[in-house]
């Protein structure tokens, strides 16, 4: 089973966009400061910085568009939504940075090897200029950063890593400005190379991740938390696949778990709930499909038997199966099977032959099966019958459970329905007995009610055990 992606609310969705207005807003506004002034002092560094800015004003248009895209619902063509576009953007980006890092590093390795020959001029107010770009450059990636923690986006996450990558480049033309006004005149080169490696660092980062998601790589810190999550529910063994992946801020997990094979598909669906609530417990938001696949035959003859019949179309429920060792060799298979009541006999009897079929199919071997059909009971009737009215059988209820238990019946209730009257009791028994001694007092007492009441239709006895504080008093 699997539940729907779940889609970024309104708050989050103004959050990514009004995040990435602001990067494109800071990166015009840089881009001008620098390349202005890297024209009018000649500066190496500062257009550098420039075109580094120049690439992040690409990079933030590119995560303007990537957001709102990524924000749109999944649909039919996107079936797992838009996530991926702020990855594919952040690809673009690292293409740029490449592109702009090369261009960085041959001026950069030009001017130095040219001995000094293009001249900078380190006025006041060009380190004044660098100066407030620091500030900006400090102010954005602070907050871009906070904005993609907030919104988890990657696109976010990648400007941040960029704007971190500007401060640091403009610390370094900072102190190639002060290095040629002391008199060091390839202090500035030096800081336009600086810069260069700082762009191709932050490129082949995001290059990196942008890929590993692009490419669906396992999300390790996932599956350990997948793994941690469902350890108390589903045996090693039973945990058949467990896949993740991670984009745009959600996990997509895919669980294959193995069930009992006579477990039916009503417990199978309700353990693949319980295994996508813990995943989602872990992984809030998560994607998650549970498929469940049945486990290898490990009971014996019964259970395969019951998993075989429980595989043939139309059988609704099997239930008294029995395996007989033949003094001959072999064993026989019994069971009873229950199909809807309004099918032919010669219908209900392919079915049993199908059944008979498909157990020694599983089973193997010269095995013999024997079915008895029965129609599946349709819901029927019942109306209380007031004590007055059921004194006999509450007399019964009441003398044969005394002498099975020592005790007064817990609860007696008795209804009349359109097959006859049907008589429900509890008892209470001590809690440290088998199951199999509690059925057979709880048989004593059915049996001896129908022979008191024979004309009761049925005898439902329902087992319990004796409460804490009676336990105590036996010192049990």
């Amino acid at each position: 089973m699997s539940t729907a992606p779940q889609e970024l609310d309104a708050a989050t969705k103004a959050g990514r966009r009004r995040s990435a207005l602001l990067s494109v807003g800071a990166a015009c506004v840089l881009v001008v400061l620098k390349l202005v002034t890297g024209l009018i002092t000649g500066s190496l560094g500062l257009l550098a910085e420039a075109a580094h800015s120049g690439a992040d004003l690409v990079a933030a248009l590119l995560t303007l568009f990537a957001v709102q895209v990524a924000s749109q619902p999944a649909d039919s063509d996107h079936q797992f939504g838009h996530g991926k576009a702020e990855h594919l953007a952040a690809l673009a980006e690292s293409a740029f940075l490449v592109a702009v890092s090369g261009w960085l590093g041959y001026e950069a390795i030009s001017r130095l090897l040219d001995g000094g020959s293009h001249a900078v001029d380190a006025a006041w107010w060009a380190i004044a200029v660098i100066g407030l770009v620091i500030v900006i450059d400090l102010s954005r990636t602070i907050g871009s950063r906070k904005a993609s923690v907030k919104y988890d986006s990657p696109a976010l996450a990648a400007n941040a890593l960029h704007f971190a990558g500007d401060l640091a480049g403009s610390v370094a033309v900072l102190f190639g400005l002060i290095g040629v006004a002391a008199g060091w005149k390839a202090a500035d080169s030096v800081a336009a190379l600086v810069v260069a490696v700082l762009v191709i660092a932050a490129a082949v980062r995001l290059l990196r991740g942008s890929v590993d998601v692009l490419m669906d790589r396992a999300d390790l810190r996932a599956v350990s938390a997948v793994q941690e999550a469902i350890a108390g529910m589903v045996r090693p063994e039973d945990l058949r696949r467990l896949r993740s992946r991670h984009a745009a801020g959600r996990n997509f997990v895919d669980v294959v778990v193995a069930v009992r094979s006579d477990a039916g598909l009503e417990l199978a669906h309700a353990h693949a709930d319980d295994v996508e609530r813990a995943i989602q417990a872990s992984l809030p938001g998560a994607d998650v499909v549970v498929h469940v696949e049945p486990t290898a035959h490990e009971g014996g003859t019964r259970e395969t038997a019951t998993a075989a019949a429980l595989r043939v179309p139309r059988v609704h429920e099997v239930h008294n199966v029995g395996v007989l060792a033949l003094a001959a060799g072999g064993e026989e298979v019994t069971l009873h099977v229950k199909v809807a009541p309004d099918l032919t006999l010669e219908e209900g009897h392919d079915i049993a032959e199908q059944v008979e079929e498909e157990i020694r199919s599983a089973v193997g071997g010269g095995l013999r099966v024997t079915t008895h059909i029965e129609p599946l009971a349709l819901p029927s009737d019942a109306s209380p019958v007031a004590d007055d009215e059921a004194w006999a059988e509450r007399e019964a209820v009441e003398c044969a459970v005394r002498e099975a238990t020592g005790r007064d019946p817990g609860l007696i209730e008795i209804r009349d329905t359109g097959a006859g009257r049907v008589v429900l009791v509890t008892i209470l028994l001590p809690g440290e007995r088998s199951v199999g001694e509690a059925h057979g007092t709880a048989a004593t007492v059915e049996h001896d009610v129908r022979e008191r009441c024979p004309w009761v239709a049925d005898v439902v006895v329902h087992t319990e055990p004796e409460p804490p504080e009676e336990r105590a008093a036996r010192g049990a």
